[in-house]
């Protein structure tokens, strides 16, 4: 993935699916090899909410950056998360965003995480993206 600055073990994205300007899906394979179930909890592997939500987040990043523009995806801020359905090694999350409000460099994406089409979270978040034009904000 050349597009995210993020790299293993710390890459929630595994492939882009679609991109537009103002949505984005992509995906992510839940491996038991992934290094997070060396403590996230190796007699019941869960994969973590937490990195659910950087999934969105770095889909958000996909929809942000400009492949031509050296910049950074942030991720600002989150409300309204919730999970509802846990995700375990074999599944695969496709991760995807849609703009609701853009606000200066900011943007509010609606995220929704599905397994095989079932909603697993969902969330509101500010992500942005840092470049040099805007290195005081």
């Amino acid at each position: 993935m050349k597009l995210l600055p993020h790299r293993f073990p710390f890459l929630m994205v595994d492939k882009v699916i679609e991109v537009g300007k103002d949505h984005a899906v992509c995906l992510k394979h839940i491996s038991f090899s992934d290094p997070v179930f060396m403590g996230h909890f190796p007699f019941f592997p869960v994969y973590p909410g937490v990195l659910i939500l950087e999934g969105l987040a770095q889909t958000a990043g996909v929809m942000l950056l400009d492949p031509e523009q050296e910049a950074v995806p942030l991720f600002l801020g989150i409300d309204q998360a919730r999970f509802k359905s846990m995700v375990k090694p074999g599944d695969t999350v496709v991760y995807s965003v849609k703009t609701i409000e853009k606000r200066g460099f900011a943007v509010r994406v609606e995220g929704k995480a599905t397994v095989d089409d079932k909603l697993v979270a969902k969330a509101i978040l500010l992500v942005g993206v840092k470049t040099d034009e805007n290195e005081g904000h």
